[in-house]
């Protein structure tokens, strides 16, 4: 952590309890640093390490092709962009083809978040693996669907515990999408061991 930074989380944390103890008395003071508390353990939580990614061994000599598909892409124009970009050799799924897997983080809404419902996402996230994979196979290109987490970088680590991604292809819906996912694709291209490439998935 960088110097500078402590102060200010001590300040963030110290500042709204004295606020609370001067605004409304001891009971508001205590309430406001048990809300501090938990607030610091919940950004605790969700940090995690950001040193290299490691992937699972392979031992059979073939690329294999992580996508990692935050939008149903479905336009033979956007599969071949992807195709190209991965450097996929389809063969119809026969001895020597590339081994593909399509990775779909489940985009977890706000209220589906505070209900603990992830069931809808995860449906939301099978239908647009559906798409996907049957698009790939229209184009000869046999392909295994797996739903992983909402966090797509934590969704593509979780994943390389068992598959022996050669190249990870990061497969976004336009222009607005690719912007939200330019923190995701800077991280995973300094941490992956790993080809990494971002397609913009629109057939223009």
């Amino acid at each position: 952590m960088a110097p500078w930074k402590l102060p200010l989380i001590v300040a963030a944390i110290v500042a709204p309890i004295v606020a609370g103890f001067y605004a409304g008395g001891p009971g508001v003071g205590v309430a406001v640093g048990a809300l501090a508390a938990v607030a610091l353990l919940v950004v605790a939580a969700r940090q995690r390490p950001r040193g290299p990614i490691r992937l699972a061994p392979a031992s059979d000599g073939r690329r294999h092709v992580l996508l990692v598909a935050t939008c149903a892409v479905e336009d033979p124009a956007a599969i071949r962009k992807i195709a190209e970009a991965a450097r996929i050799d389809g063969a119809d799924g026969g001895e020597g083809a590339d081994d593909v897997l399509v990775l779909a983080p489940a985009k977890i809404g706000f209220l589906d978040r505070w209900a603990s419902d992830i069931e809808p996402a995860r449906h939301r996230a099978q239908q647009r693996l559906v798409a996907t994979v049957a698009a790939l196979a229209k184009a000869g290109i046999v392909a295994e669907a797996r739903v992983g987490d909402e966090d797509v970088v934590q969704a593509v680590e979780d994943q390389l515990h068992s598959f022996p991604a050669t190249d990870v292809v990061l497969i976004v819906g336009g222009a607005e999408e690719a912007e939200a996912a330019e923190a995701a694709s800077a991280e995973l291209e300094s941490r992956l061991q790993a080809g990494f490439r971002r397609v913009v998935a629109d057939s223009g």
